[in-house]
């Protein structure tokens, strides 16, 4: 049904706000080619978690984005008054990925609408409880991050470009959040480690509650701050046999845990390592999804009974008993 949301029964799912980008992305991969169809973080991360609850986006678009464009949030949870339409070409990306999907080369970047992109937030969004701050420069992630005084769980990301350029302002950043979504390599630059535990250790002295570390069709690696220690849950990939196109398969993933996490309302502090390793097995299950389509192709048609259905999947396969 559209607009149906999978929050869990007794539940008062939180709206979530969203910060990112909304882009046009040209894509070539061993089974083919698609030319400047709809992505971005806010794109992807907003379609995600609206299978478990509200969302609200902040971005920027250009001349070129169309009612047709728009219509991809229609009939669901998704409310876009916060989209700001400016003069010029939404934010541009193409690039190409080899037979090894963790191995793809940018072909053009062009920043367009986006290089002067400042989210300006109507009034009632600033009151919203989640928020997910997506790979913007970290200067705007913390105004946002204070804007939103009454945010009770704050996720967000970033990536190589912010760390190696601006490495304090990622850093005050992390002081702001609850939970950091970052891949493998990312992780390693931002802690200054190679071993993954030991770079998820320090990443946790820089502020965030937990971090979950992506590792592509590897799976996810939750890392949990509770006292003097570091408890974790690692979980593999979904084994897809044919991979279609892996964009925005992490901005899926964070919006599958943001979504589930707003999807348990206040409950959610009652158990906060338990829902996170729920959290992270549905995010790994919308970036599954996220990868057998291009572009946001196959999360346009998804519903939430695919979803559960995929999460027990999960469940049962990684599943076992102790001796």
């Amino acid at each position: 049904m559209a607009g149906e949301t999978a929050a869990q029964p007794g539940a008062a799912p939180e709206t979530v706000l969203a910060v990112g980008s909304i882009a046009f992305d040209s894509i070539r991969t061993p089974r083919g080619a698609a030319e400047r169809v709809l992505g971005g973080s806010a794109t992807y991360f907003s379609l995600a978690a609206s299978h478990f609850a509200p969302v609200r986006i902040v971005g920027v678009v250009g001349e070129d984005y169309t009612a047709e464009h728009e219509a991809v949030f229609a009939g669901r949870p998704i409310c876009t008054r916060g989209v700001e339409r400016a003069p010029g070409k939404c934010f541009f990306w193409a690039g190409e990925y080899e037979d090894d999907p963790n191995n793809r080369r940018t072909l053009a970047t062009e920043l367009n609408v986006f290089a002067s992109f400042e989210p300006k937030l109507p009034a009632d969004y600033r009151q919203s409880r989640v928020l997910f701050l997506g790979n913007i420069d970290p200067a705007l992630q913390c105004r946002v991050r204070d804007e939103c005084a009454a945010a009770r769980l704050v996720g967000g990301d970033t990536m190589n470009f912010w760390i190696a350029n601006k490495s304090e302002e990622v850093k005050q950043f992390l002081a702001r959040l609850d939970l950091l979504m970052i891949n493998d390599g990312e992780a390693r630059q931002l802690a200054g480690e190679h071993n993954l535990h030991l770079a998820a250790r320090r990443i946790l002295g820089f502020g965030p509650r937990a971090v979950v570390i992506k590792r592509g069709e590897h799976g996810a690696t939750l890392y949990v701050r509770d006292g003097d220690l570091m408890r974790y849950f690692a979980i593999g990939g979904y084994p897809l046999e044919d991979v279609c196109d892996p964009t925005g398969a992490g901005d899926s993933f964070a919006g599958g845990v943001m979504g589930y996490l707003a999807s348990q309302g206040n409950g959610c502090e009652r158990d906060w390592h338990e829902h996170l390793r729920q959290a992270v097995v549905y995010g790994s299950v919308l970036g599954s999804f996220a990868c057998e389509r291009f572009g946001i192709e196959r999360l346009r048609t998804l519903t939430s009974e695919e979803v559960h259905r995929r999460y027990r999947e999960f469940v049962r396969f990684a599943h076992f008993a102790a001796a």
